[in-house]
């Protein structure tokens, strides 16, 4: 792991948390997505809504050079300095990736994980009608999602709540489900949805949902207009088919324009 990892605000929460099973889960997620990219080594690569750039320090070797891409400014300004002895990734704010300048011919394999949970409808559309813009023709979109229906949505609560019972992270202030929402969405399928709540962003940033009422099934089936779903995997314990798995993972290829 290349150095100024430990350091990300991310990172310290999810592959460095206290709890061993919340560390292993996002611990073999980055795992996973390393896997998924492997056949794509040495191509221009996008990680759209990149965080604190956990993800681009574990592929750098990969991709020596790739380029992250988020909404928050001084987050895309901390990763330039933390990793600044790695000069072939690049951190652009969204607004930049819109310039013709920073997307050319589009990225061969563009990476969206675990942001789409949080947008509210408009930024939906908006971040997936980026993501068919950015991604070259014949290239490849990897979107991660979490899972909360289902079996998972069972233990994935009762995880945060023994997490914020311990004082980990900020899982104290974790979304809770009515009864009927719980009932709801264990028997979700593509259609259903409950109320999602909406939090303001700090300093007047976009307001963004939390993972209460995120539904994986209904983002697969809302892709189809602009994306061809190739495949639909899980991690961890992929065997189960998501059942026993916190994140799905879909792997899309650009619809063509008529």
């Amino acid at each position: 792991m290349i150095e100024g990892v430990q350091t990300g605000h991310y990172a310290r929460k999810q592959i460095f948390s206290r709890s061993a099973i919340v560390a292993w889960s996002h611990r073999s997620r980055f795992r996973y997505a390393r896997k998924l990219v492997e056949p794509y080594a040495g191509r221009r690569l996008l990680d759209y809504g990149c965080g604190d750039g956990t993800f681009l320090a574990q592929v750098c070797d990969l991709f020596p050079n790739a380029a992250g891409g988020d909404v928050d400014t001084r987050q895309n300004e901390d990763c330039r300095k933390r990793f600044a002895a790695y000069p072939g990734i690049s951190f652009l704010s969204i607004d930049e990736l819109e310039q013709p300048a920073h997307r050319g011919d589009g990225y061969d394999i563009v990476t969206c994980m675990e942001v789409l949970e949080h947008c509210i409808p408009d930024t939906t559309e908006k971040v997936i009608g980026d993501l068919r813009r950015l991604v070259a023709p014949g290239g490849t979109v990897v979107i991660s999602v979490p899972i909360e229906i289902g079996p998972t949505l069972l233990g994935k609560q009762m995880i945060r709540a023994i997490a914020g019972w311990r004082s980990i992270g900020d899982y104290k202030f974790r979304e809770k489900y009515t009864v009927a929402e719980l009932a709801t969405m264990l028997l979700a399928n593509e259609r259903t949805a409950i109320q999602r709540p909406i939090h303001p962003g700090p300093d007047g940033s976009q307001p963004s949902h939390g993972h209460k009422g995120f539904n994986w099934r209904a983002l697969r089936y809302g892709l189809q207009d602009e994306f061809e779903i190739r495949e639909t995997r899980f991690s961890p314990l992929e065997f189960l088919r998501g059942y026993a798995s916190s994140q799905a993972w879909l792997i899309c290829a650009p619809r063509r324009r008529s």
